[in-house]
């Protein structure tokens, strides 16, 4: 289990995104609770990535330490992005942000079949010089409206 996230999060890193997705189960379910948002399946985890990408280009994680049991790993350390762009309603200084992180996975048929990836996001908002009150509201109302499409 160790392996597969060891290789997304290299894959991640590299913002290799065709790399991540071969190590992620058809049905994949990435939830992501500081943006409020999730993706199932492999089209949309490749469209949520991909526009990830775009607002922290230099996405970097480190995982330092891991624990497990039958089916469940979590994973923890630290992430390095510079938020970019104007997605979040805001415009950022320009700084790297280094936070710390703690990833939940769940697996089927020797893939990840889901990934709950939490960090601060008002930690990543104070280190990137934007309002985390500002990107909260744009990033829900964003969520909000990406859920009603789909209903």
């Amino acid at each position: 289990m160790f392996e597969l996230a060891q290789a997304l999060a290299a894959a991640k890193s590299r913002q290799d995104v065709p790399a991540a997705l071969a190590v992620l189960h058809h049905d994949m379910l990435l939830e992501t609770p500081a943006f409020g948002t999730s993706a199932r399946g492999l089209a949309e985890n490749e469209k949520v990535l991909s526009r990830f990408f775009v607002s922290f280009p230099d996405y970097n994680v480190v995982l330092e330490g891991h624990a497990a049991n039958d089916d469940t790993l979590v994973c923890w350390g630290h992430v390095r992005m510079t938020m970019t762009g104007d997605r979040f309603g805001v415009v950022p200084n320009g700084r790297r942000a280094e936070l710390p992180v703690f990833i939940q996975f769940a697996f089927k048929d020797d893939r990840i079949a889901r990934e709950r990836f939490f960090f601060d996001l008002s930690e990543l908002c104070a280190q990137s010089g934007v309002s985390t009150d500002t990107v909260r509201r744009k990033t829900f109302a964003d969520a909000a409206a990406r859920q009603q499409a789909a209903e």
